[in-house]
């Protein structure tokens, strides 16, 4: 089984925000042009349930 985890960052914090959730254990699947907002990404992340 696995969790889901979403995210918006600014172009330029996603990448240490990103690798701070990789040590946790979670993975990116996807990344998105944040539409709603016009500026900024949004980041699906997910992790397998222990």
């Amino acid at each position: 089984m696995y969790e889901y985890k979403v995210e918006v960052f600014k172009v330029k914090d996603a990448e240490e925000q990103m690798n701070e959730l990789a040590n946790a254990g979670w993975r990116v699947i996807a990344v998105s042009p944040n539409m709603a907002m016009g500026y900024g990404i949004v980041v699906t992340f997910e992790r397998q349930v222990k």
